[in-house]
């Protein structure tokens, strides 16, 4: 759909997985239920039954293990609910944070910042290129209702300065992540993606979860799911 197919993980920093979730939907529709509806994204932390479908060898976590290994665990997860009433954009960045129990200072970690009430911290670059964004669509998304864009290739480009963020994107070109309800777009979570307005709003709901494979040094640990 849209050209995910030809989408591969190693070279564009990005990949399609039709329907790959499909046999969770009705456990994370019944979940998305049960979340606030005014708010454009809520951050889940010990939501009843995401464990499993998030393990190693759970139908969402199992996308990730393929690629990380089965070491590999969920270290985020965010339900996001666009609709007509949270018809949000977003610009072009990269993901540069991650949420810790507690603050440890260690070199290269910083800066510390306090988001929605939870300590995230800027790892060194290497902890972000070596993680995993995977996206779980409980919507349909066709063009018209706000694809996830992405800069295929600039995963490989390592942290890129705010200045120099848009002539990335120019030489690397978009792509719009369109999908069907059940379907997982798996990208590098440094890859530079963005978000527009929807042109003909609707409900797009999309389960975000980032995994990783590493354990944090010097006490730090990931906050988890």
């Amino acid at each position: 759909m849209g050209g995910g197919d030809r989408m591969r993980l190693e070279t564009d920093g990005a990949e399609y997985h039709p329907g790959a979730a499909r046999d969770a939907l009705p456990a994370l529709l019944a979940l998305s239920q049960s979340l606030p509806q005014e708010q454009a994204g809520v951050r889940l932390h010990g939501a009843a039954g995401l464990d499993s479908l998030l393990a190693s060898d759970g139908i969402i976590g199992s996308l990730a293990a393929k690629v990380l290994g089965r070491q590999s665990c969920p270290v985020r997860a965010l339900m996001f609910d666009k609709s007509a009433l949270t018809n949000w954009s977003l610009g072009w960045h990269q993901d540069r944070t991650i949420c810790v129990r507690a603050r440890h200072e260690t070199s290269g970690f910083g800066p510390w910042s306090i988001k929605s009430g939870l300590l995230h911290v800027t790892p060194p670059t290497q902890f972000l290129a070596d993680m995993l964004t995977l996206r779980v669509h409980l919507d349909d998304v066709p063009a018209s209702n706000a694809p996830l864009l992405i800069a295929p290739g600039s995963h490989a480009m390592g942290r890129i300065p705010e200045s120099d963020i848009a002539d990335a994107v120019k030489r690397c070109g978009t792509h719009a992540c369109l999908a069907l309800a059940g379907d997982v777009w798996l990208y590098r979570t440094l890859i530079l993606h963005a978000s527009e307005r929807a042109s003909i709003p609707r409900r797009r709901r999309v389960l975000q979860v980032d995994f990783a494979a590493q354990d944090l040094p010097s006490g730090l640990e990931w906050l988890g799911v």
